[in-house]
């Protein structure tokens, strides 16, 4: 599999995420949007901000997570969320298939890569492609991801990303960083209001290695 690289200048993909709004509304759309979500407190900024202009699936598709008593604690709080958070259109839940092996596979000789590097690009192309994938057979308008919320994420990465595998999959990713304007810290407060459980690591062994190694140090 080949690195990931992001040519070319920055961009700031809240104002891309704001020019598509713009021209939603203007034209009276209200797109269905297939979210590929991480997590509960990730989502929550997301749902809020996002359900006033599409109508949303979230897509829980995470083979990263570990151990498997974690991934069905997150499940569990995804859907409590959606249940619970009142939106301005309706959400829905589906779930995708949790099959670590695939994600064993994707990251292949990066296992020691730290946190933030090419063992995560890595990762970010498994989900969005299987919510890509999942957006073009079941006829979503859009697809995006929760993932940009985290300060730990590369949202220029994820959003190279995602444009690339829409273009060959037939489905329009919609560019964001929902970090920007305080997402993050609006996801923790909703995580307060909903009283979510919020995990201290990523969600793999590796990041969960990591954060028992810096809790040592």
């Amino acid at each position: 599999m080949r690195s990931i690289e992001v040519e070319g200048t920055r961009q700031n993909y809240q104002k891309v995420l704001d020019q598509t709004l713009e021209r939603l509304q203007r034209e009276g759309q209200v797109p269905t949007l297939l979210l590929h979500s991480c997590c509960a407190p990730c989502s929550s900024y997301v749902l809020e901000y996002l359900s006033q202009y599409f109508r949303v699936t979230v897509f829980y598709y995470n083979p990263n997570i570990f151990p498997e008593t974690e991934y069905w604690k997150r499940v569990e709080e995804q859907q409590k969320l959606i249940q619970e958070m009142p939106c301005v259109y309706p959400v829905s839940f589906q779930q995708g298939d949790y099959d670590r092996s695939v994600f064993h596979e994707a990251v292949r000789g990066q296992e020691e890569i730290p946190e933030g590097g090419e063992r995560c690009f890595r990762c970010y192309r498994l989900r969005l492609q299987a919510a890509a994938e999942c957006a073009k057979q079941e006829g979503f308008d859009y697809f995006t991801t929760t993932l940009s919320i985290s300060p730990m994420k590369n949202a220029q990465v994820l959003n190279a990303l995602g444009q690339e595998i829409g273009q060959k999959c037939g489905v329009r990713y919609l560019c964001s960083d929902f970090k920007k304007r305080d997402g993050y810290r609006r996801s923790i407060e909703l995580s307060g209001v909903y009283g979510l459980y919020r995990q201290d690591y990523c969600g793999c062994e590796f990041s969960l290695r990591e954060r028992k190694n810096r809790a040592k140090s």
